[in-house]
């Protein structure tokens, strides 16, 4: 059964391609709604902090605790350290990952504190990443700290 919100973060990841960045997306949903989208845009916009749920957090703009307390963060990859921290910073209480094959961000931890993480294992997900990291090794590397 397709998801509208996981479909919302794969077309992020796609824009994020199209300009020529590192496909992955994300959105933050309120109530049923995707109150803040984005896509990594550390390449677009030379930033070293601006990966995609970092990006759709600031989209959304400042949001009370409690509206945070009811959000789903969705992306397109398993969340890293940083990403990871600010759904725990702000008491995001659930995460769906498209995928985790690819790279996975600090599971065991986010559900520890917890969270509840979805892992969905979404084929499109797979695709645009493994196909990014092969033909980008060197921009990956550099997104992921190595």
């Amino acid at each position: 059964m397709a998801d509208p919100f996981m479909d919302a973060a794969v077309a992020e990841a796609e824009l994020g391609l199209a300009e020529g960045g590192i496909p992955i997306g994300s959105v933050l949903v309120l109530d049923g709604e995707i109150v803040g989208r984005g896509h990594n845009r550390r390449v677009q916009r030379g930033s070293a902090i601006l990966h995609a749920e970092m990006d759709a957090l600031e989209n959304a703009g400042r949001l009370s605790a409690a509206d945070y307390k009811r959000s789903t963060l969705y992306s397109t990859l398993s969340p890293c350290d940083m990403c990871s921290g600010s759904a725990l910073l702000y008491g995001i209480p659930r995460v769906v990952v498209g995928e985790n094959e690819t790279f996975q961000g600090p599971e065991a931890y986010v559900r520890s504190r917890g969270v509840q993480l979805e892992i969905v294992d979404d084929p499109r997900c797979v695709a645009l990443m493994k196909s990014f990291i092969a033909a980008r090794p060197e921009l990956w590397n550099e997104d992921i700290g190595e």
